[in-house]
């Protein structure tokens, strides 16, 4: 099984920290349409958990999920969370694919931060290298065996056939690089526990980042700076978020030191991004996840960063009925890495 290949039809699994959400789309790119889409919020101790039952839980979740969902098909593309696998891109000789299948087969351990014994391992090409002529741009991506092998055997002891898995920062590529785009650009999804940043020029990712900020750690600090409790910590940000005039900045303050060291690291990817491809301006970033949902939370980005900020819609290239959009529109900042592993292509 590849990291990269799909066959037949399939729907889409994302297993989220606080959420599953599944999604099964028919047509082909450019005339995609929804055929079938769910989600049900789970348990974070559950998600992350390794009991037996646990993962009892979890598959139930899932098959009732996929039923309650509609959907039929039995293969499933799966996403794997980005603090699970690592990504990059390698400059190498411009050579036949077999042969650059046997240059990364013993190059590989030079690149990736695991043994190749503890590692599954899979590339694809992505053209001629913008930095060093005569090569190409490999994507490089790996995820240990460890983890991939039980995520296959729950999924599969569902009765379900993993035709494929995917780092969640790549279905992310698919699902919200805008059409047509030529530019250089982020995406930035702001997750429960992490953001996953991806550079892109095109619809091809150049740079993928995963930070450890998510809006577990903003809550966290609201709760510690105001002596509030982590419900309420949340109320605020969602209704206040970033705006130095309300609450009497109460939240803004709170947030300010995390937020100053998250778009520290956002701006050090510009900066390297900008390094490896001087040609190539970066001035705007894609938003998604619980970023969407933070009043202000892209102005401050800008503020910090000089990005110009826009909200991502992962729903772009399917079709659906006039009734749906507004149900699917309120939810887009949450699947778009289901969308996107549902977008997946031969």
């Amino acid at each position: 099984m590849k990291l990269f290949e799909s066959v037949g039809d399939f729907f889409a699994l994302d297993i989220g920290t606080s959420a599953i959400r599944v999604v099964e789309l028919k047509g082909t790119p450019g005339a995609w349409s929804l055929a079938h889409y769910g989600s049900v919020p789970i348990d974070i101790k559950i998600s992350s958990s390794d009991s037996s039952e646990d993962r009892r839980r979890l598959g139930e979740a899932i098959t009732n999920l996929v039923t309650q969902s509609g959907i039929t098909a039995r293969n499933v593309v799966v996403g794997i969370p980005s603090n699970k696998t690592f990504v990059t891109i390698v400059d190498l000789p411009n050579v036949p694919k077999e042969e650059l299948e046997s240059t990364i087969k013993y190059q590989a351990e030079q690149y990736i931060p695991m043994s190749l014994e503890e590692a599954k391992i899979d590339f694809a090409p992505l053209g001629p290298s913008l930095k060093d002529e005569g090569k190409i741009e490999v994507l490089l991506a790996s995820v240990s065996n460890k983890f991939s092998e039980e995520r296959l055997e729950l999924v599969e002891s569902l009765g379900f056939n993993v035709v494929s898995i995917e780092p969640d920062p790549l279905a992310l590529v698919r699902s919200l690089a805008p059409v047509d785009n030529k530019a250089g650009m982020l995406i930035i999804d702001l997750g429960d526990n992490s953001t996953d940043i991806v550079a892109i020029i095109g619809d091809t990712p150049r740079l993928v980042r995963s930070l450890p900020t998510g809006m577990t750690t903003l809550v966290k600090a609201a709760q510690q700076n105001l002596n509030i409790d982590e419900s309420q910590a949340t109320q605020f940000i969602l209704k206040f978020g970033l705006y130095p005039d309300r609450l009497e900045g109460q939240i803004y303050k709170a947030l300010e030191s995390t937020l100053e060291s998250f778009t520290g690291e956002v701006t050090k990817t510009t900066k390297f991004f900008q390094t490896r491809y001087p040609n190539v301006p970066l001035q705007s970033a894609v938003m998604t996840g619980h970023s969407v949902a933070i009043p202000a939370f892209g102005d401050y980005v800008t503020s910090k960063t000089g990005l110009s900020m826009v909200v991502g819609n992962p729903w772009q290239q399917v079709h659906f009925s006039a009734d749906q959009q507004q149900n699917l529109m309120q939810w887009a900042p949450k699947f778009a890495v289901a969308i996107g592993l549902a977008q997946r292509t031969l």
